[in-house]
């Protein structure tokens, strides 16, 4: 299996999923979910990025709609294009 290297936003999103305090729990997925958009958006204005890493900020966006849905915040709405 190859390695790949990590993401800018992974660090954010790892650091939310970890948190285990639910007062800091939502500043963190605010910070992995800013970090993300911004690189969905880099990813649409560019045409950069790779399947395999959209599949990634996918997956790691539903994993936050759940720990929002634990801690009782909203759900998070994709960045709109443009």
């Amino acid at each position: 299996m190859a390695m790949r290297s990590s993401y800018d936003w992974e660090p954010l999103y790892t650091a939310a999923i970890l948190e285990p305090d639910h007062l800091k729990l939502k500043t963190r997925i605010d910070a992995a979910q800013a970090a993300i958009d911004r690189r969905l958006r880099e990813m649409d204005s560019d045409n950069g990025g790779s399947p395999a890493e959209r599949l990634e900020t996918e997956n790691a966006q539903a994993t936050l709609n759940v720990l929002r849905k634990r801690v009782g915040m909203p759900q998070h709405a994709p960045p709109k294009k443009g």
